[in-house]
């Protein structure tokens, strides 16, 4: 082994390691501090598990923590419950899906999110999450700062076919 290898070079993506993970901080600051405490959160189903409802009319949520400067989110969705088309205001995030599956849409096309996936998104991210599969699902939101605007966005049409 070159003396010059390091766990990171040999490993890759950081966040793809968990033995190489610190534990998240109880205020989390950074990007990867609010990843590894949705991860942290994930891991931890004893905690959330009891506290998921499903609402056949709506999607269900709950705040789960709060501290400074952001808050986490518990959501369930039935089958064929969406968020529509919205972005976060000034808010960045982190989506974890903790059980079940999730679609997500943007105008760069649509990705099938399973139980572990997740998404990190700046201000301004325009997204649509929906449940498109046959069983329920459970995601975990964190929001930072707190989620203060969430402005919805008309739906982006289809480009027009091409004519022969």
């Amino acid at each position: 082994m070159n003396s010059s290898d390091s766990d990171l070079q040999i490993a890759g993506d950081l966040l793809e390691v968990q033995h190489l993970l610190r534990p998240a901080p109880e205020h989390p600051a950074t990007v990867a501090e609010f990843v590894g405490l949705a991860r942290a959160i994930a891991s931890d189903r004893d905690q959330w598990t009891p506290l998921v409802r499903y609402d056949a009319t709506t999607r269900w949520y709950h705040r789960l923590r709060q501290g400074p400067g952001y808050e986490v989110w518990l959501l369930s969705w039935v089958p064929g419950q969406g968020s529509g088309l919205h972005d976060h205001g000034p808010s960045s995030g982190v989506l974890t899906v903790l059980d079940g599956e999730l679609t997500e849409r943007t105008d760069r096309g649509k990705r099938t999110l399973g139980a572990g996936a997740q998404r990190v998104f700046a201000p301004g991210y325009v997204h649509e999450v929906v449940n498109d599969s046959l069983e329920p699902a459970v995601s975990l939101h964190i929001y930072y700062p707190g989620l203060t605007d969430m402005p919805m966005h008309a739906a982006q049409c289809a480009p027009a076919a091409a004519t022969a």
